[in-house]
Parts: C-alpha cells; structure tokens; sequence
C-alpha cells in the first residue's frame, strides 16, 4: 500500500469515528431506562410503608423518646433480674422477655429515624445491599424477637399455672436449669421459623428515570427456589397461615385460658389466706400472700400483653385475608392504618413491665433500690446467705420472690 493509499484510509477511518460520534450524540441512550413506574416491586419506602400523615408523627417523631424510654426501662429490669439472689425459673422467663421486646423495637430502630425522622420517606432504597438491610432489621429479625417474646409469655403463664394448681408437677419440672433450657429452645425455634425469610426474596440492582433524573435503587423479587419448590402464593399463605395460628391468635387464646383459669386460682388461694387470718396461722399466711402477690402481678403483665397483642393478631389475620383470598373485609389503606396502630401500640406496651414490677413487687423494687439509688447493695456472699431462705435451693422452683 502506498503512502497515498495509507491516508486515503485514515481519512476515511476518521470520516467513520466522526459519524459514529455524531450518531451517539444524537441517539440519548437514557431513552432506554425505564420509569419508576414501569419496574414493579421497585423499594420505594414510600410505597411500603403506612401511610405517611400517621407514620410521620408515630414512627418519626414518637418513637425516638420511646425507645430511650424503653432502652433504659428494659436495661433495669434485665440488670435487677440478673442478681444471683434473683435467680428463679420465673425471673429467667421474664428476664428473656425483657431481652426480646427490647430487641424487637432496637433492631429496626435505626431505620425509623433513617426514613422518618430525617425525612428520607420519599426514598427509592439501594444499593442492593442496603435493600437487604431494610428487609432483615425491619421485618425478619423484629419478627424472630417478637415471636420469642410471645412464646415465653406463654410459657410464664403456663408455669404459673402449675404453681398455683399443680405444685408437685412445678417442683419436678418448673426448675432453673430446665427453664433455662426452655428460653434457649423457645429463642432457637423462633429464629429458626424466620429463617426462609432471610432467603426468600431477592434485590437486584436497578437503573430508572424518575423527574427527568437518572436514579439508582434495588428491585426486590421472589427467590427462584421458592418458584420452583411452591408458588409465591402458596409459600407465602404457608408462611402467614403458620403465623396467624402459632404466633397470633393460638397463644392469644391459651393466654387468655390461663389468665381465667390463674384468676380463679387466686380467688380461691384469697379465700384460703382469709381463712389463715382467723386462725392466726402467721407463718402460712405470709407464705400465701406472697406468692397470691406474684400470682397478682403476673396476670397484669399477661393481661398487659393481651390487650395489644389481640388487636394486632385480628389486623393480621384480616392482612392475610384481603391479600391472599381477595377477601375484602375493610380497605387497604384502613387496613394499613390499624396496623401500624396496634405495632405501636404493642412497642408502647415494651416499658410498662418495668413499672408493673416496680409497683407490684417489693423484692424487685427493694432490688432496685438496692442498685441504682442506694447503693448499698450486699456483695454476693452476703446475698447468697439473705436470701438463701427465701429462694430454697437453686435447681428448685419457688415463686415468693419476685
């Protein structure tokens, strides 16, 4: 090829790039990015929360003050219910308690003042990670919390039951190390049934065009294993099913037959108290009242408990009802409304224990005292021999002491 030949070629060549430039200039490859509208189940917070005019002032204003309330009064009652001379079965459960419901408001805490209280609520969430995030610490996890918590309130008034009514059975069976044993288990099985949660969605990284802009956020999708093993559908009404009747309204329903069954109970033990005055039996009597007082005490948390958790179980239930029968009972948008209700209304129910305790107990009030105002707390081999008569001995139940 000639010298003439060689620049006849590089002109052309550069004639090409040029053209080629042009038609990129002209062409605006933007035109191929969809609108917010167009991608579904796009992770607009927006869209996926309550609506805005209740959650603002609940989520973004509230619920900072109530979870340093709730931090502080839960830290308490876990540091007063952890002293040795505090160790029984039902503190344990109560102790665990406490850890579950301060969880189950700490863990999506941040999120709440991401998007509310900053006003990050018209937000497309990502990267995809962050996405994944969101899901963990404001469903998947408070929900592991919250179904621990409901089990082990459960499993107090259950060991109550067989205190008051069958106390040979609760000496055999209601012991510390058993107890213990039991809120592992209950916390192991709780996260365990929220375990598919964690894997059965996907986000992927997604472009859109949204006012003119170019933004950047996460798309969330089905996992392919659940298509393939099940349907969406039926892995999700399996899902919600197991959860309205283990979660929801079956240990809402035995709660509320113990809670009648214990107030009977505690009649009668009145009665029998009563009886004990007359015939100056001090000793027994004292014994009676103490234990008619945790008896007492213990049915005003479950009651506590009742009072949110049956709203919330009946506003799941109906959740479940319009999204997975089409069965419309109420709106979606009133719908939306009464649950973001009843969970803060259950979140505002997590510091009451704290008073309830305080009131009603003089053990954990003198405790208290003891530990954070006085100051005078004994040291643990002092504390070992106070209550020592109280407590009995360490693997076996006795109930007059909270």
């Amino acid at each position: 090829m000639t010298k003439a030949d060689e620049d006849i070629m590089m002109d052309y060549d550069s004639e090409i790039m040029d053209n080629f430039t042009n038609l990129t200039d002209d062409y605006n490859y933007t035109n191929l990015i969809p609108l917010a509208e167009q991608i579904p189940m796009l992770v607009n917070l927006t869209n996926r929360g309550p609506p805005i005019e209740f959650a603002l002032p609940l989520l973004g204003y509230a619920m900072p003050a109530l979870l340093v309330v709730t931090i502080i009064a839960n830290t308490f009652v876990v540091v007063v219910l952890a002293q040795r001379h505090m160790r029984t079965p039902t503190n344990i459960v109560l102790l665990g308690m406490a850890v579950c419901d301060m969880m189950t408001l700490l863990i999506p805490s941040p999120w709440f003042f991401y998007i509310y209280t900053l006003g990050n609520y018209a937000t497309v969430l990502g990267p995809s990670s962050t996405c994944y995030a969101y899901n963990s610490m404001n469903e998947v996890i408070p929900n592991a919390f919250h179904t621990a918590s409901v089990w082990l309130t459960l499993v107090l008034a259950g060991q109550r039951y067989f205190y008051v009514c069958h106390p040979t059975t609760a000496v055999t069976w209601c012991t510390v190390p058993r107890v213990l044993r039991t809120v592992c288990w209950v916390g192991f099985i709780a996260f365990a049934h929220q375990l598919p949660r964690f894997l059965d969605t996907v986000f992927i990284d997604v472009r859109f065009k949204w006012q003119g802009e170019v933004h950047y956020g996460c798309q969330m999708l089905v996992a392919e294993w659940v298509t393939q093993i099940f349907t969406a559908k039926a892995y999700f009404i399996a899902y919600y099913a197991f959860k309205v009747i283990f979660v929801n309204i079956g240990p809402c329903t035995v709660l509320v037959v113990l809670n009648i069954l214990l107030f009977r109970a505690l009649k009668r033990a009145q009665e029998k108290r009563a009886k004990l005055l007359k015939e100056n039996r001090k000793s027994e009597c004292k014994k009676l009242r103490d234990s008619n007082c945790t008896t007492m005490m213990l049915i005003v948390v479950v009651t506590v408990f009742l009072a949110v958790e049956i709203p919330l179980a009946v506003t799941i239930v109906l959740h479940v009802l319009i999204n997975a029968f089409k069965v419309q009972l109420v709106s979606y948008y009133v719908l939306n409304i009464t649950l973001l209700f009843t969970n803060f209304f259950l979140m505002l129910s997590y510091p009451v224990n704290f008073a309830i305790y305080c009131g009603m107990s003089k053990q954990f009030r003198k405790t208290f005292k003891d530990l954070f105002i006085m100051g005078t707390f004994v040291n643990k081999t002092q504390g070992s021999s106070r209550y020592s008569l109280v407590n009995g001995p360490r693997t076996v139940t006795n109930e007059t002491i909270l």
